[in-house]
């Protein structure tokens, strides 16, 4: 590999974080218009940091501060950006392995916090309105109602939740839900493992390739 090919690399390296800082900053974006005006609230009151708009600012703030040291280190050639990179990288890529086999793990535990989350959230629905705003969300996106199904509420059944006699819970349509999209939630993830592992690639190999041209330099 000689000089073209190091302009190469480091300018492919360097458009391939350009495309994710802006994606970054548009999830930054989505996640701070959530946060300022949201109507999804919050279900599980034992969480209330876990709502949409900050799991997409949190994301969102990552994927701009990778990408940004990806595209200064490949365009200044600068080994310690590069290194930065490379590590962070491999930081988050071992974060989701490990999320991942946790998930796997507890998956029943999980299943029944989830299930006790949203069976307390009811119970908030008349006197909380983000808790009302949430339900009334997922209700409508999923064609559910209740947790199990319309016995759930006891005060009632909401206007959110849809008419007929064969309506499912929402605890059951989200299952069904997640089972049904299995295959294109499966090839998302891959693509993402994938994308990190050749940014991390690119970046070793670009690191490795300054060392080779200085070296040839004589610097």
């Amino acid at each position: 590999m000689g000089m073209s090919s190091l302009k190469l690399l480091k300018y492919v390296l360097f458009f391939f974080n350009l495309i994710f800082w802006f994606c970054g900053c548009c999830i930054l974006g989505l996640g701070i218009y959530l946060l300022i005006h949201s109507k999804f609230g919050v279900l599980f009151h034992n969480l209330p940091s876990l709502t949409l708009g900050n799991v997409l600012v949190i994301v969102g703030s990552v994927i701009m501060v990778v990408a940004f040291l990806g595209c200064m280190g490949s365009i200044k050639e600068n080994k310690c950006l590069l290194m930065s990179f490379f590590i962070l990288l491999l930081i988050i890529l071992l974060a989701e392995v490990t999320l991942a086999i946790l998930l796997f793990v507890y998956e029943q535990k999980l299943k029944e916090y989830v299930a006790e989350g949203l069976t307390k959230s009811i119970q908030r629905y008349n006197s909380d309105n983000s808790t009302k705003a949430a339900w009334d969300s997922i209700q409508s996106f999923l064609q559910c109602c209740g947790v199990n199904g319309t016995s759930d509420w006891t005060s009632g059944v909401p206007a959110s939740c849809p008419k007929g006699s064969t309506v499912k819970g929402c605890y059951i349509q989200a299952k069904q839900w997640f089972h049904s999209n299995f295959l294109y939630i499966g090839i998302t993830t891959i693509c993402v493992c994938v994308i990190q592992v050749l940014g991390m690639s690119f970046a070793l190999t670009l690191n490795c390739q300054i060392d080779k041209t200085s070296q040839a330099l004589g610097l």
